[in-house]
């Protein structure tokens, strides 16, 4: 039986500039696959895939490498309006403010 899965990928981007400070970027990615273990095979793949490398308007060469495979948790609600793909739970508020710019 195929089920839904949530992955919590983090990349990071690299340049050739001297001085770049990398960025990272957090995706949320849905998986259809019969086992954690199939989904989290699959995660990894989707991730290396959408590694890439490109010049910008500066003529730097920018580099997306993906670093890590968070979370992977099953969907337990219908997708639909409203539903709850992914939830996590922490206790040092200030800690979450520190590294989420959009939350203060």
């Amino acid at each position: 039986m195929t089920r839904m899965f949530a992955a919590v990928l983090v990349y990071e981007s690299a340049s050739s500039r001297r001085g770049y400070q990398p960025l990272f970027e957090e995706t949320v990615t849905l998986l259809a696959a019969d086992t954690a273990e199939h989904a989290a095979e699959k995660a990894r793949q989707h991730a290396e895939a959408r590694e890439t490398s490109y010049r910008n308007e500066d003529g730097d060469t920018i580099t997306w490498s993906f670093r890590h495979l968070v979370d992977l948790v099953e969907v337990d609600d219908a997708l639909g309006d409203g539903a709850e793909v992914y939830t996590r739970h922490f206790r040092d508020y200030r800690a979450y403010l520190a590294v989420e710019p959009l939350a203060s």
